[in-house]
């Protein structure tokens, strides 16, 4: 099991809506987003997570590093979009994180015979194939890490401070849909809780209802 821990939404928790996706397949987009691991609460721990590189990592051996978890599942079209080229929106998160010696971890908790199950070498083929570079990719196909966070979307977010502290949970951003010109207009409130933790201060919008595909568990 493996632990990580701007703009209110205004849409109560634990509304659901099904939408039918061009994409070709009906996707919960979940809004049902009261995660168990909360701002202000210490992350849930997280040990002997296996990479898709085989490496075994856990939450604590990144004490004092600010960490991002990111749920994801490469046939989801809410994780297309910030995946998409030109615009990178993952990509350059992820990047920037890096410079900033901030640990971005992504995590798969599909299980198996669900949409975005992958191995170990399925996971860096597809970050290869779109140019992701986070610092770990986390395979979770009994699903007992999403649990522990309550992750409900792909992608579904946490920004973890270096004391181990949930900064922030939920959306990647304030515009709920899968067009990737939204992004530019949306405000990102991962990138905005960041910012806030390198300042000090508090994060503005520390709780959202994330948007996305269910978790496949």
């Amino acid at each position: 099991m493996v632990s990580f821990t701007r703009r209110n939404l205004g849409l109560a928790a634990g509304m659901a809506t099904a939408v039918v996706l061009t994409a070709g397949s009906m996707i919960m987009f979940s809004a049902d987003a009261t995660p168990l691991a909360e701002p202000g609460q210490m992350a849930p721990a997280i040990t002997d997570a296996v990479t898709s590189t085989g490496e075994t990592i856990s939450l604590d051996q990144f004490s004092g590093k600010t960490v991002v978890l990111e749920w994801t599942n490469d046939g989801c079209p809410f994780v297309k979009k910030h995946y998409a080229e030109p615009v990178v929106n993952f990509q350059t998160m992820q990047s920037d994180a890096s410079e900033d010696d901030i640990v971005w971890l992504s995590v798969i908790s599909s299980a198996p015979g669900k949409q975005g199950y992958v191995d170990g070498a399925g996971a860096e083929a597809i970050n290869a194939g779109r140019g992701a570079a986070p610092a770990y990719t986390i395979l979770d196909p009994a699903g007992d890490i999403g649990r522990a966070y309550g992750a409900k979307t792909t992608p579904h977010m946490f920004v973890i401070k270096g004391d181990g502290e949930i900064a922030y949970a939920g959306a990647i951003d304030s515009i709920r849909s899968a067009k990737v010109d939204d992004i530019a207009e949306a405000t990102n409130y991962v990138t905005a809780a960041l910012d806030s933790v390198a300042a000090g201060e508090p994060v503005e919008i520390a709780s959202t209802a994330p948007y996305g595909c269910s978790v496949k568990y």
